[in-house]
């Protein structure tokens, strides 16, 4: 892919994110846009933000845009759909970009080099504007006709997790989330259903609890929940998958899950926690006294004017 080509093409918004220190530290910030953005690209803020990962995943684009933008057809709050294509090799880029011209609250986002699925939620977590986000698959496995049940219930929750009740996988698929379940149960102390659905909805505080590392987007209910997110898990359906192919195979989702876990694991335990603190309120300074402006208002005015005393009686 030719960075110099995808810089230069028309309606591409180079994005700030701010790196910090060096290329491998990755900064939580709004993106900026450049300056020389067209003024027709700058939106109103919207209020929910709905962000789908997507790689080689060219025949469900459009459904997927059209499916999300049709679930939420009755929601009064502004909306923005963020497909973020992580350095796909087929025609995922130009279906996003036809995606935004049939609709303009579709922003696309393209990652110049392969990254994965966590970098790519991270890149739109940076993207986003709207106090509430949602996420889901690229593979219209997800049903985003169950997202705005998800934005409802984050009336009394902070985080809101799907769990796929009758999953659409095959059998070693299915296995391995069940063995990887019961590893985190017991390395981790935390049960939750189905970590491995990525169809989710927040409140954007939550964003502040997450730490941008590969496999982030299976541990996110259990980073949030840690620094003391109310997180609720809901049923929601799947579908089989109908185009593209699948990304996980059993080492990537169980193997070296395995070593994801134990990096969690480690830093569980040395995260900081939060801790109760007060401050000693400062006394309120005494009204300084000097000597020769009573002196000189004695003089004036014949009277002597007691410090701190600001009335005409004095």
């Amino acid at each position: 892919m030719n960075k110099a080509n995808d810089q230069a093409e028309p309606g591409i918004i180079p994005l700030d994110f701010g790196l910090p220190f060096n290329r491998r530290r990755v900064a939580f910030s709004s993106a900026r846009r450049n300056d020389s953005a067209p003024a027709a690209l700058v939106r109103e803020e919207p209020e929910i933000s709905i962000i789908a990962p997507l790689h080689n995943e060219s025949p469900n684009v459009l459904p997927l845009a059209e499916q999300i933008l049709e679930a939420f057809r009755e929601e009064n709050r502004k909306l923005e759909v963020i497909l973020v294509d992580d350095a796909s090799s087929d025609d995922t880029w130009a279906r996003i970009l036809e995606a935004q011209r049939r609709d303009g609250r579709v922003r696309g986002l393209r990652h110049l080099e392969p990254g994965g699925q966590s970098a790519a939620l991270w890149t739109g977590f940076a993207a986003s504007r709207g106090e509430i986000v949602a996420t889901l698959d690229g593979d219209l496995q997800n049903d985003p006709a169950d997202l705005p049940q998800m934005v409802r219930e984050l009336a009394t929750f902070d985080l809101i997790c799907g769990v796929r009740a009758r999953r659409m996988d095959s059998p070693v698929r299915r296995i391995s989330s069940g063995v990887a379940r019961w590893a985190r149960k017991q390395a981790l102390g935390v049960d939750f259903q189905d970590i491995g659905c990525n169809l989710r909805a927040l409140k954007r505080p939550v964003l502040s609890t997450l730490l941008p590392f590969d496999a982030l987007h299976r541990f996110i209910p259990v980073l949030a929940q840690d620094a003391g997110a109310l997180v609720k898990e809901i049923p929601v359906k799947h579908h089989p998958r109908v185009a593209g192919r699948s990304k996980y195979g059993v080492w990537n989702r169980l193997g070296r899950g395995m070593w994801d876990l134990a990096m969690v694991c480690w830093y569980r335990k040395r995260q900081l926690r939060n801790i109760a603190v007060v401050e000693h309120a400062r006394p309120p300074a005494l009204p300084f006294w000097n000597p020769f402006n009573a002196a000189r208002s004695f003089c004036a005015g014949n009277k002597w004017i007691p410090p701190g005393c600001r009335r005409n009686c004095c």
